[in-house]
């Protein structure tokens, strides 16, 4: 690739560029110049009116006006140095500003002023950092601040603090129709080295489908090198267009864009906290007032915007539209504007999504919309915007936003809810979890990031070893009782959804496209072994930790009701038996539901086995996977067991797994237990003696609540119907 050329001064890099301003831009200046005093004049009155109104003894309100009205009248470069009425309004815009947020009116006196040229760079930079708004930016003066570049009188530091500035501030902006038009002239200003990362980050934002074309396209082919600001923009015209874009990018990029909105991140968020005490008329100026407000815009923000201009607000346009209309209509439809399904029916092929898509994750119409269109596109905008975010605001990266840990939480619950709502997992999450698990300390956020886990996407178990098990393991062991069974309850959670995507691949075999697995079946089928295998060993160590309590039990067990039915259930062709050091705890437990749920397990991995060994006999030539002999040998070694010690009373003896209960006669002989063969049969178990006291009071057993327990006696007990005999007689268990 050839050398990016770049412009010597930043100036000249805006100055070269003027002819890119559309032509409406140049009629629309010179025609304000006509009217730029009556502009003024109005505008002077209506802040007049405002002061006017403002209640007796409040000089705040005085003080702005006639620091916004000293702005406006400057017209020649005026010193900082040794001024003090220069000094003494431009404090009072920054204190103000602070604290309260300007006007629409007062945001555009002052970027006009910081981009003229008039003032210091010092000057400049104060009056950018204070442009915080207090409801919206209209977006005729960002226009206007950007035909200021144009003149080139601003210098490359204040250029770049306003590119900064204006990303930020983007969903302050109340339309955005005329900076689309201004796509072009942003384009041709990636020339310059130092904007070049900010004027990606905008043209992101401003990215739509019609945005790119072929001269786009193949300008970058003169840049060198890959930075990732241009890997995001190259990606999204990529999925727009990918007969355009034939560069290879990168599957996954760390970070694509810096971060742009720290300088204004306090006083944004100082603004919210004190509009939340306001009136609800005042809060909807904000952006994203529906619910309580968060301090962070971006993952909070509403789609309560303010109006758009688009012509479906047209009353005279008529409500009727047939499927011509549909496929000839090519105006987008401002999201701003959806309310009701029916709308999003309607406008579906012309939905125009938000540019910062924190907005999208609390609108259940737009979560539709991405359920239903697979658009690559908005998939990428939101791995970006949410990866970028989790980072940011993660509170055990950055000691500073500890404080708002209970906002962190919010925003990993609006995030685990959409997964749920999408049934699928964001990468950015994933990879978020892989960077913040080895530093993570197990109480921040704790059940909002182990319900996280639950949705890591289904990939090579070798891969997520080491950022997610290890780690997880080191605070499973460490930690309290309470933390081992969540770590469990979310990983039968994993494995249930990753059961649940291969049940709907299946479905979608006939369009792959559509599959949301990259995977082959082996593949699924060894990763989730693997992750079977992963909880067998912590559950194993768990239990000799906390003695066999029996809470923990439960949630082990539990895991293995999903293990059991993994073939009958969801159709893959694996059986996993629980390791002897879950089994046997299970089986010797004093209490009763933990028996019931082993029995239980049990019957269902002989009722999966039993049909796996039918398909066998019936589908030789066809099945591509078996179960292994050693499957059903130690299926049937745990059944003599469970039978020994239920029934026959003869587990101390018979039992012959390697890791079993079996003991010489000599050793049961030193117990000094009387008839020990019978202290864990049906009417001795200790698990079951409220029963037994129950059939001596009511001369009759009732296993009431004990269903596991009927169905293993019916099934694997010798007194079987002659079906089930021949069922077990095909299987070999």
């Amino acid at each position: 690739m050839h050398q990016r050329g770049t412009a010597k001064n930043p100036k000249q890099a805006f100055q070269v560029r003027r002819s890119s301003l559309s032509a409406w831009q140049i009629e629309e200046r010179t025609a304000g110049r006509k009217t730029v005093d009556l502009k003024r004049a109005q505008k002077h009155e209506k802040r007049k009116q405002q002061s006017a109104s403002v209640q007796p003894g409040n000089s705040t309100q005085d003080h702005l006006e006639q620091a916004l009205t000293y702005f406006e009248r400057v017209k020649d470069y005026i010193p900082l140095k040794k001024n003090e009425v220069l000094q003494k309004h431009l404090t009072t815009v920054e204190s103000i500003a602070l604290q309260r947020g300007l006007s629409p009116e007062g945001l555009d006196v002052l970027l006009n002023v910081a981009l003229s040229g008039h003032l210091a760079d010092t000057v400049n930079t104060r009056i950018l950092k204070c442009l915080i708004p207090a409801s919206v930016i209209a977006e005729n003066s960002v226009v206007s601040a950007v035909s200021r570049l144009c003149v080139g009188k601003c210098s490359g530091s204040t250029q770049l603090l306003f590119l900064r500035w204006l990303i930020a501030m983007f969903d302050f902006i109340d339309h955005k129709e005329k900076l689309h038009a201004l796509y072009g002239f942003f384009f041709c200003s990636l020339q310059d080295e130092k904007l070049c990362p900010y004027v990606c980050h905008l043209l992101y934002l401003l990215t739509r489908r019609e945005s790119v074309s072929i001269g786009f396209s193949l300008l970058f082919l003169f840049f060198q090198g890959m930075q990732p600001h241009l890997q995001a923009l190259l990606s999204l015209y990529k999925l727009f267009c990918p007969e355009l874009v034939s560069i290879t990018l990168p599957a996954k990029t760390k970070t694509y864009f810096k971060n742009s909105e720290s300088l204004w991140k306090a006083a944004i968020n100082t603004i919210r906290r004190r509009n939340q005490g306001t009136s609800p008329t005042s809060q909807q100026l904000i952006l994203g007032t529906g619910h309580p407000q968060s301090r962070k815009r971006k993952w909070n923000t509403q789609l309560i915007l303010p109006a758009c201009s688009a012509d479906t607000n047209n009353p005279t346009r008529s409500k009727e539209i047939n499927h011509a209309d549909i496929l000839s209509h090519s105006e987008s439809f401002p999201v701003e504007q959806l309310h009701t399904f029916s709308q999003l029916l309607q406008n579906i092929h012309c939905l125009e999504f938000p540019s910062q898509m924190g907005s999208v994750l609390r609108n259940s119409l737009l979560l539709h919309y991405i359920n239903c269109v697979k658009d690559e596109s908005i998939y990428l905008r939101l791995y970006y915007w949410m990866g970028q975010t989790l980072q940011e605001e993660c509170t055990w990266y950055k000691l500073d936003n500890q404080q708002y840990e209970e906002e962190f939480k919010d925003f990993l619950d609006i995030v685990y809810k959409t997964e749920c709502f999408l049934q699928e997992g964001f990468s950015s999450c994933e990879e978020f979890l892989y960077k913040s698990l080895p530093l993570w300390d197990g109480f921040c956020c704790r059940s909002q990031i182990l319900r996280l886990v639950s949705w890591i996407p289904l990939s090579s178990f070798s891969e997520m070893k080491p950022h997610l098990c290890e780690p997880l393991a080191q605070l499973f062991f460490t930690s309290s009782l309470y933390f081992k069974c969540s770590v469990l309850e979310s990983l039968k959670e994993l494995l249930q959804n990753w059961l649940n995507w291969h049940v709907i691949q299946l479905d979608m075999e006939s369009d792959p496209k559509i599959s949301p697995l990259n995977t082959t079946l082996s593949g699924l089928v060894n990763s989730v072994a693997e992750l079977i295998h992963f909880v067998g060993w912590i559950a194993t160590v768990a239990l000799r930790l906390e003695n066999n309590a029996t809470f923990l039990l439960y949630f082990i067990l539990d895991f293995y009701e999903t293990v059991c039915d993994v073939y009958l259930k969801y159709n893959l062709p694996l059986l996993v038996m629980p390791p002897p050091g879950v089994f046997y705890p299970a089986l010797l437990s004093m209490d009763a539901v933990s028996l019931n749920q082993l029995c239980y397990i049990m019957y269902r991995y002989r009722t999966n086995l039993v049909a796996a060994k039918e398909n066998e006999l019936i589908k030789k030539t066809i099945l591509q996977f078996k179960f292994s002999s050693q499957t059903y040998q130690e299926y049937n070694q745990y059944i003599m067991a469970m039978v020994g010690c239920l029934w026959t009373s003869s587990a101390f003896q018979k039992d012959i797994h390697p890791q079993g209960i079996r003991l010489d006669p000599e050793v049961l002989k030193k117990t000094k237990v009387q008839e020990v063969r019978n202290s864990f049969n049906i009417v001795h178990h200790p698990a079951l003696m409220g029963y037994a006291i129950l059939f001596l009071q009511q001369v009759r057993v009732h296993l009431t609540g004990l269903q596991g327990l009927k169905l293993f006696i019916e099934s694997s007990i010798n007194r079987v119907s002659q079906v089930s005999q021949t069922k077990s007689g095909n299987a070999q268990v």
